[in-house]
């Protein structure tokens, strides 16, 4: 990984926004999906898989609304990733009852700047309802990454600081 860092510090801007399409193009071609959010998930779920204690995820299936793991339990996880962001994406609520419980655990996954797991944070249901707030122009409802809603979650798992 280091020598590719030393490669990518070299190249002019111009150089370095053609070897980002080229990835991407790759990547795309090999269908390997990449996001922050898609990544968050995978590295959510792979350290609740690895650590006894904590329930066993397995991925939702494509196209589950507010709803990216599912538990052995049956329990429903929705998953948030950020790296710099100040609050979580969105959560669409019910179409007709706003308040309709969606899920069972809200996990925000922090990534650092090199896209290594920093830190999770778990909420229950209704610890959710204690932290949310609304995004009108959305129409959905967000959790704001502060030290002090987060420090309402249950910390499942912290690497390093995490600063907001």
């Amino acid at each position: 990984m280091y020598q590719y860092s030393q490669l990518i510090s070299k190249m002019d801007d111009d150089e370095l926004l053609a070897l980002r399409v080229q990835v991407d193009k790759e990547l795309a071609k090999r269908g390997i999906p990449f996001d922050v959010g898609m990544l968050g998930e995978k590295l959510c779920i792979s350290y609740f898989n690895s650590k006894p204690g904590l329930p066993n995820l397995l991925q939702a299936p494509a196209g589950a609304k507010n709803v990216d793991a599912l538990s052995r339990d049956g329990d429903r996880y929705s998953i948030k990733t950020f790296k710099k962001a100040k609050k979580t994406g969105t959560i669409y609520p019910d179409d007709r009852n706003h308040d309709k419980q969606l899920f069972e655990y809200l996990v925000a996954v922090h990534l650092n700047q090199d896209y290594e797991l920093s830190a999770i944070y778990r909420y229950t249901w209704d610890e959710f309802l204690k932290v949310r707030a609304w995004d009108r122009r959305m129409n959905a409802w967000y959790v704001p990454l502060s030290s002090k809603k987060l420090k309402l979650a249950e910390m499942i798992f912290q690497k390093e600081q995490c600063i907001l």
